[in-house]
């Protein structure tokens, strides 16, 4: 969907998702580099194997996640576009006048 709902919805899974600590710390895991799905579940002990796929349907239904299949493996990767999206909506214009405040400020006769 490419709608201003369409968006409202993806962010919506997206924020869904960033919500539970349990699939931030999926996320920190991705981010430093790609895991099977056998190496993730093994990365948090204290939930089990059931437990660990349905918080990463979640991710990957957001969009955060991407799968592939490797023989009987799933290999997994961080998916970092929607994380952009709600960078770019939400900090972006934020961020450019932070930048141009201290762009002022350096420049500022003394």
């Amino acid at each position: 969907m490419n709608d201003a709902l369409g968006k409202g919805f993806d962010d919506d899974l997206v924020f869904k998702a960033l919500a539970s600590p349990v699939r931030r710390r999926m996320l920190d895991a991705l981010k430093a580099g790609p895991r099977t799905t056998g190496t993730l579940c093994a990365e948090i002990p204290e939930l089990d194997r059931t437990t660990v796929l349905q918080h990463l349907r979640v991710l990957e239904r957001a969009g955060l996640v991407n799968a592939r299949k490797v023989g009987r493996e799933r290999h997994l990767s961080l998916a970092p576009l929607p994380i952009k999206r709600i960078h770019d909506r939400w900090i972006g214009d934020y961020m450019h006048a932070a930048v141009g405040l201290l762009d002022r400020l350096a420049n500022e006769p003394q």
